[in-house]
């Protein structure tokens, strides 16, 4: 892939959500919400030095960073201070 993200921005892959409930019940993609989590894909330097790596799997607001498509693959970039914390 041919991103950089630059200063304090960090491109994100949101994770896959399960398509049941802990029951069992099916659980439509109308009816999903987006995932608050994701695998961070790359990191500026800024971001890098507030602590977030690729690699890292992070947890943000709803609402948070600009939704993209790079090579037919949906991510999402944040700025560092949108990112609420690490799962380690």
């Amino acid at each position: 892939m041919a991103f950089e993200p630059l200063k304090d921005r960090v491109l994100i892959i949101r994770e896959a959500q399960s398509n049941t409930t802990a029951s069992g019940l099916y659980i439509p993609d109308t009816a999903k919400e987006k995932p608050l989590e994701g695998k961070v894909v790359a990191s500026g330097p800024v971001a890098i030095e507030d602590g977030i790596n690729v690699g890292d799997t992070v947890v943000f607001a709803n609402f948070s960073g600009m939704e993209i498509t790079i090579e037919g693959e949906e991510y999402l970039i944040l700025l560092s201070k949108e990112v609420l914390g690490l799962i380690k």
